[in-house]
């Protein structure tokens, strides 16, 4: 009974994008974790290098989001430039198929951050404007639930490829790679199928055109919102570090993959009632909760000795995903009009991946230096991560200029 009234009570559209977003993290979690391992054990790539291609990518990404945002609030539209991104990511992916050098998979991470830059703002304009703010936080908390149970599934299917090789005596390396790259275009597939047969456009309430791009335009508070997430993301390294971390600690590839379906079953199990509760309790309580989560486990993972502290640490770290994912993004539609949006979601969006360059890079060279200098060793970019968010906390409770906004009924 409970279920059915949950059903009729949300849009269509939050089960199409949950659905999506299911489907595509299948896709995505069976090679994005493999991927740093596939870089530094067979490729020999260093930390630096790993951590300048997913500094890149994110960063070229950002760009896009900030502007797709921004059009699609000029043009009224959500869904065509959500159901474009998908696909874009969906086509890069067989690059990582005959990927020989780091460069085949730097071009695969810049094609498949352009997809996700073109899609994230307008699918997340699409989810805040198909529901009430009372109940937004549920909405997107239930996106990030489907997108993480997809991410579980996706971890399962690869750890299941890899233990059949293990049992044919196959060392990880480039075979198992591909397949399971070849395995991961069928739920890519269907997530650009789901976006386009089952969601449907929605109207902006606000009737305003949106105005010319400009930051000066958004609220104030939703500007002070975003310097405080710039101080907190520079100190969030790409999680490929996390996963580099646990094999430094002792973790062989099936017990890493492991390690992140326990992660990813947290976040999903947390997603959902995390977001109700910040509909209740106030979505600065909760985002600083995971702040503070997130700044013990990256002190855990600095002072961390054996694989199994590491695979701890993960499991409390899909907490502080729970706790803040869906919250953060709640939050940023609780601060401004329909009508800006996509701009918003663009900005945020953008200035998260835009600040994943140099917390990726600064993280590479905190762990294994560069030229000449060897580093601070593997605990150094977890010990500045936990330091920043720190930082965020104290300014997220920092008063700042707010407005009065209308909010869709």
């Amino acid at each position: 009974m409970e279920q059915k009234k949950l059903n009729q009570k949300l849009h269509r559209n939050v089960w199409s994008v949950t659905l999506t977003s299911f489907f595509n993290d299948i896709s995505s979690e069976m090679i994005l974790n493999l991927l740093p391992l596939f870089l530094y054990s067979v490729l020999g790539v260093r930390t630096s290098i790993i951590g300048m291609i997913e500094g890149i990518a994110e960063a070229t990404a950002s760009l896009l989001k900030l502007f797709s945002g921004w059009i699609s609030d000029r043009m009224k539209m959500r869904k065509p430039l959500a159901v474009l991104g998908y696909g874009v990511s969906t086509l890069a992916k067989p690059v990582l198929y005959f990927a020989a050098a780091w460069s085949w998979v730097m071009a695969f991470r810049l094609a498949d951050r352009i997809g996700k830059g073109i899609r994230t703002a307008p699918r997340d304009a699409l989810l805040a404007d198909s529901v009430t703010k009372k109940r937004r936080g549920l909405a997107f908390g239930l996106h990030r639930a489907g997108d993480t149970a997809g991410a579980v599934i996706g971890l399962g299917i690869a750890l299941l490829v890899v233990l059949a090789a293990e049992k044919k005596t196959l060392s990880f390396g480039r075979e198992i790679f591909q397949t399971v790259v070849f395995l991961s275009l069928i739920p890519a597939a269907l997530a650009v199928l789901t976006l386009v047969l089952t969601s449907v456009e929605t109207e902006v309430t606000e009737q305003r055109q949106a105005p010319g791009f400009s930051l000066a335009g958004l609220p104030k508070s939703f500007r002070w919102f975003l310097l405080v997430v710039v101080v907190f993301t520079l100190g969030n390294s790409s999680d490929a570090f996390l996963i580099l971390r646990a094999e430094n600690a002792g973790l062989n590839v099936s017990g890493i993959l492991g390690m992140m379906i326990t992660f990813n079953i947290v976040y999903a199990a947390a997603s959902s009632p995390a977001g109700a509760l910040s509909d209740r309790i106030g979505r600065k309580t909760l985002l600083a909760a995971g702040w503070a989560v997130y700044a013990l486990v990256y002190l855990g993972f600095a002072f961390a000795r054996t694989g199994a502290h590491t695979w701890a640490l993960m499991a409390v770290y899909g907490l502080y995903y729970g706790l803040t994912e869906g919250t953060a993004k709640a939050f940023v539609a609780d601060l401004v009009p329909s009508n800006l949006r996509g701009t918003a979601y663009g900005v945020f969006n953008a200035a998260v991946g835009i600040m994943a360059f140099p917390a990726s890079l600064a993280a590479g060279i905190l762990w294994q230096g560069a030229g000449r200098w060897t580093g601070w060793g593997p605990g150094a970019p977890f010990l500045f991560g936990a330091v920043l968010s720190l930082l965020a906390i104290i300014l997220l409770f920092i008063p700042a200029p707010s407005e009065e906004l209308e909010e869709p009924s």
